[in-house]
């Protein structure tokens, strides 16, 4: 065996097909089933049950994926040390992660790594969660940035940190006035009745759509799908543009420079977006990457939210009948 076949076998064990692993590792699908062939010849054992393009492993597959996991990671710790002595503190971080934390919080902890390592450069992606996994086990990424609940946890074998937590926020054109509004059906003029039930929703991380539908149905019975889209900032565009409303999670409505114009923030109900930083093991402890996490964590903690109006009553007396429906069960 090599590491190279090693690392082959590993991108097709945590795909879900030879076409993806492929795109991964930036190799032609012929030649990742000819070197996995090679390997399995090596071995005298079948590593995976081929059907329909989708690879199953072995009980052997299973057993080697356990060692190859533990191997690659030496290798790469090792490769990392290495590095670190021929070029010092110098190094490349290699990043990925969601749009509003890339734009809100990495840049602030860049500046803080600088004043202890001004040579680290970065490489940055800005990704949707599944991607930046699939970069993460792809090993082309070294770090990601994504939500702690936007994945299943046993699709993730990552080591996690806590960065920042932001409130998810009711997003509404500038205007719409609901500080008074205890029933939008009554207490709103048609005109802003109408734009209050164009919902704008997410079609990623199907169990959070699925939750932010419900709130919808709650909170806007009469509400109706205006638009869905793959990105905060798509979403936030149809809301400045009157369109409709959306609900999202605060940092995606601000950059460095302040809040978007022409959007409204209400606080809601929700649970915050908790956003982490997940990266194989080996990187908690060497450098540059440790320093860059203690860099994030405390740009994560001084980070300023924008300005968020109080609870809407409509929203704030459906909570609370719901949570004395689920007291009373």
């Amino acid at each position: 065996m090599n590491l190279h076949q090693l690392r082959i076998f590993c991108s097709i064990a945590q795909s879900a097909s030879l076409t993806q692993a492929a795109k991964q590792l930036g190799l032609a699908q012929p030649t990742l089933s000819q070197q996995l062939s090679k390997l399995e010849e090596k071995l005298g054992t079948k590593l995976f049950d081929r059907a329909l393009n989708q690879m199953e492993l072995t009980v052997a597959g299973q057993f080697l994926l356990r060692r190859a996991q533990l191997i690659l990671n030496e290798v790469e710790e090792a490769q990392g040390e290495l590095r670190e002595f021929a070029a010092g503190t110098r190094g490349v971080i290699r990043l990925a992660g969601l749009n509003s934390i890339i734009r809100v919080v990495v840049p602030q902890a860049i500046l803080l790594l600088r004043e202890r390592l001004p040579q680290v450069e970065f490489d940055i992606h800005e990704m949707a969660p599944s991607e930046v996994l699939d970069l993460l086990y792809g090993r082309q990424v070294n770090i990601g940035l994504i939500a702690a609940n936007s994945v299943a946890k046993s699709n993730v074998s990552f080591k996690e940190v806590p960065v920042v937590t932001d409130p998810y926020v009711f997003a509404v054109p500038s205007g719409l006035d609901l500080s008074a509004v205890a029933d939008p059906d009554t207490d709103l003029a048609p005109d802003a009745r109408s734009v209050i039930n164009n919902c704008i929703r997410f079609n990623f991380a199907s169990h959070l759509s699925l939750r932010f539908e419900r709130w919808y149905q709650e909170m806007l019975p009469r509400h109706r799908l205006a638009a869905q889209c793959r990105s905060y900032e798509v979403a936030l565009g149809l809301v400045r543009a009157g369109l409709g409303v959306c609900l999202v999670p605060a940092l995606a409505v601000q950059d460095n420079s302040g809040v978007m114009a022409g959007i409204d923030l209400y606080a809601t109900d929700q649970p915050g977006r908790q956003t982490v930083a997940m990266m194989p093991s080996q990187y908690q402890r060497a450098e540059p990457y440790r320093s860059f996490l203690a860099a994030l964590r405390e740009a994560g903690e001084n980070v300023r939210l924008p300005k968020i109006l109080p609870m809407p009553p409509f929203i704030a007396n459906k909570g609370a009948e719901e949570r004395g429906i689920i007291n009373q069960r």
